[in-house]
């Protein structure tokens, strides 16, 4: 018995070209996991919020300059006053470890500070105004000295205006200078109000100082903020009043020996000028400049020499050389050194805002600024780029 079997094609190899693909080959692309998804909206969150923050700290800064320059009349005496206050404030501090109490100490001490500044006000006070008063005159006598060097000036303006065509212009009177008694009779009481101000205010921060700190630190919420707060508190107060003391210290230092200087060279005033060295040196840089152009202009004014003229200004630029790069280095050392281009931008900053009183605390701010930063936490960028 013979059975039949079910014929079976042979596969070829083009029927296994023909196989449909796998499921797997045919199915659509897979969306992405939710965990990526969370991940990628978490990053462009951030990314907004990164942007959103600069925005907003680029308008607080605005609003921050503004509220400066609009407040500046209540600013400058309270600025003013705590440096002053923290400059005292170890003076008042010895007095109380030996048993005076701290307002009789700093009522003491604010009598002497007052009768010594009434004295040399008093004592600066004529020559300065002789020298106001006596200007326009000595403008005119110095111009003629000045010759030789506007005669190129000359030469090539006449030159200028002969190729293009003769221009008629009329000599315009310069305007004389004079102070009324109207001037000072407006000025006084405002001049009196912020003095009286700064008084009352270093007198109260020498009194009440330390008793509002701790009262400040007792607010802290544990121990160690507390002890972590004081000691701050107690650095930041001693390396600033230090340093404010001892830049003080080095300026009358300075304004001491070139009043010396420019009576050896026998200039009219030489301790009228000497204040103005002191004064302007609180002012890195401008300072010494100024002052520098200041006695080349009186030098020129007393005498008729060329050389001579010169020589008390060239006296005083290697005097604030050596101060600059010698003494102030050796005394404050080079944790207190900040950098030129940070002094510099910090003048043009405080300048602007608040004019010469600005300028005159640019530097105490941002030392004061740098110290601070070096013993908050999250600062110590800050400290870093504005030190040398």
């Amino acid at each position: 018995m013979m059975t039949t079997e079910s014929p079976v094609s042979p596969v070829t190899n083009g029927d296994a070209a023909r196989t449909p693909p796998p499921a797997e080959a045919m199915a659509p692309p897979r969306e992405p996991r939710p965990a990526l998804v969370r991940v990628q909206r978490t990053q462009s969150a951030r990314r907004n919020l990164r942007g959103i923050r600069i925005v907003l700290n680029i308008f607080l800064t605005l609003a921050l300059l503004y509220t400066v320059t609009l407040t500046k009349d209540l600013l400058i005496p309270l600025v003013l006053a705590s440096f002053i206050g923290l400059a005292l404030n170890p003076i008042v501090a010895r007095c109380a470890n030996l048993g005076v109490p701290r307002w009789l100490g700093a009522s003491v001490l604010m009598i002497g500070l007052i009768t010594a500044l009434g004295a040399g006000i008093g004592m600066l006070t004529q020559p300065a105004l002789g020298w106001f008063h006596e200007a326009p005159t000595a403008i005119r006598s110095f111009v003629p000295k000045l010759r030789s060097v506007i005669q190129p000036l000359e030469a090539a303006n006449r030159a200028t205006q002969s190729l293009t065509g003769p221009v008629h212009a009329q000599q315009a009177t310069p305007p004389s200078l004079s102070i009324t008694a109207w001037d000072v009779v407006s000025t006084t009481p405002k001049v009196l109000a912020g003095v009286l101000t700064v008084v009352l205010l270093v007198f109260f921060f020498l009194v009440y100082g330390d008793l509002m700190l701790r009262r400040l630190v007792q607010a802290s919420p544990g121990f160690g903020y507390k002890r972590h707060a004081v000691s701050i508190v107690r650095g930041i107060q001693y390396e600033v009043s230090r340093y404010i003391l001892t830049a003080t210290l080095i300026n009358l230092g300075l304004g001491a020996v070139t009043a010396g200087m420019l009576w050896l060279y026998h200039i009219p005033d030489p301790v009228l000028w000497g204040t103005v060295a002191m004064l302007a040196n609180f002012i890195p840089y401008v300072g010494a400049i100024s002052t520098t152009a200041v006695l080349a202009v009186v030098g020129l004014l007393n005498f008729n020499d060329a050389g001579s003229a010169l020589l008390p200004a060239l006296t005083f630029a290697g005097i604030t050389a050596f101060e600059g790069n010698v003494v102030t280095p050796l005394i404050q050392g080079r944790r207190m050194r900040l950098s030129p281009i940070a002094i510099l931008l910090w003048l043009l900053i405080w300048g602007w805002l608040w004019g010469i009183p600005g300028a005159l605390l640019a530097v105490p701010m941002l030392t004061s600024a740098k110290l601070v930063a070096e013993r908050v936490r999250g600062w110590s960028w800050f400290a870093k780029m504005v030190q040398r």
